[in-house]
């Protein structure tokens, strides 16, 4: 599925009218509106290519097309739906521009040369390990000796079950595992663990909900509220390095239209959910699909994304999953970008602030 945003919307906006998204019959925010009378209107807007997944927790980079905060920024966007699997490969063949996701599934690919780097941290949590009830399974320290179901090696979710696991002491090298990883489709590891074919499920919302909910099982490991994740970012913005190379002014653009956008799904959860149903990005039940972004922590920060990633790159160097010899400091000053003209983040009215939260001004 693809959108553009019209130019026409953006000289409404402009002109202070009530604009709406691409087809969405929504009201464009008024942070939105106000970033827009702000922005050059001479200026022909940029066409970006923005790489999505119907996903919930996508919501930001969905309602920043829909409710104008691209277009406020100056950028004609374009929706590209990747599947979140391939979106390294659409990256590396210069087919998208930006997007956003999970951090600890990029970093590896970087590492191996995938042009892109960070630009802010969008949200906390969206991946649970679960088990039956009667599993027997009550802290990741009873993870020992069983077999953990994934949808893939090398995917965000087996990066936080490593994690969980290092913490715990419990070995997953593949000379001496005390843990098996066995790879099932994301539609079918619902039914191998009734089934018994595996212990423990690690996945994403909004499936690991529906999942919780449809077969009745307990969520070990949420990194929404678990104590090792909490508060950290899993997700963050990004931009291709041909871009943040090229176009500094459009990759700083594109970065303040998903913080606001991010802070207005903050603050609108439900009205999120509602758009992300009508113009398609995801399927599901409005009720169950507010209360799953309700349960992130959509207050982004700049400088909370770097600091994710500078901890997960010294973990992830730690358990192997990275070269032990890398330097987390200087790999994370590599693959991120701060720019003047983009706070860390902005409050619900729109005011830019600083890592600390207070107000600055807005270059």
């Amino acid at each position: 599925m693809k959108k553009r945003i019209l130019t026409l919307l953006l000289a409404l906006t402009l002109t202070g009218l009530t604009a709406c998204g691409a087809g969405s019959g929504t009201a464009q925010s008024d942070t939105a509106q106000d970033s827009a009378a702000q922005t050059g209107a001479d200026t022909e807007p940029f066409h970006l290519r923005v790489a999505y997944s119907p996903s919930l927790c996508q919501a930001p980079l969905h309602l920043a097309v829909e409710l104008g905060f691209f277009e406020a920024e100056g950028i004609d966007a374009e929706n590209i739906q990747v599947d979140a699997a391939h979106v390294q490969e659409a990256i590396g063949a210069g087919q998208v521009d930006g997007g956003f996701g999970l951090i600890g599934k990029f970093l590896q690919p970087i590492e191996n040369g995938l042009p892109i780097v960070f630009t802010a941290g969008i949200h906390t949590g969206c991946i649970k390990l679960l088990v039956p009830k009667d599993s027997g399974i009550e802290t990741p320290a009873d993870l020992r000796g069983k077999r953990i179901g994934v949808s893939g090696l090398a995917g965000a979710e087996t990066i936080v079950s490593k994690r969980v696991l290092a913490a715990e002491g419990i070995s997953f090298d593949e000379r001496d595992p005390e843990v098996e990883f066995a790879v099932f489709s994301g539609s079918d590891l619902g039914q191998a663990l009734e089934n018994g074919a595996i212990d423990v499920i690690a996945i994403g919302d909004p499936t690991a909900s529906q999942y919780a909910e449809q077969y009745d099982l307990n969520v070990l490991v949420d990194t929404a509220v678990s104590d090792q994740f909490r508060d950290e970012y899993c997700c963050a913005s990004f931009v291709s390095t041909a871009l943040a190379e090229e176009h500094p002014e459009i990759a700083a653009a594109y970065t303040r239209a998903v913080l606001k956008a991010a802070v207005y799904v903050n603050e609108h959860p439900e009205e999120a959910a509602q758009i992300q149903l009508d113009q398609k990005y995801v399927t599901g039940d409005l009720d169950f699909n507010a209360n799953v972004l309700k349960s992130y922590n959509y207050i982004p920060s700049v400088q909370g994304g770097y600091d994710a990633i500078l901890l997960s790159v010294e973990q992830l160097s730690q358990i192997g999953v990275l070269n032990a010899d890398t330097d987390a400091q200087a790999f994370t000053d590599q693959v991120y970008r701060f720019y003047e003209d983009v706070p860390d983040s902005y409050t619900t009215d729109g005011t830019p602030v600083d890592s600390a939260g207070e107000p600055v001004e807005e270059v």
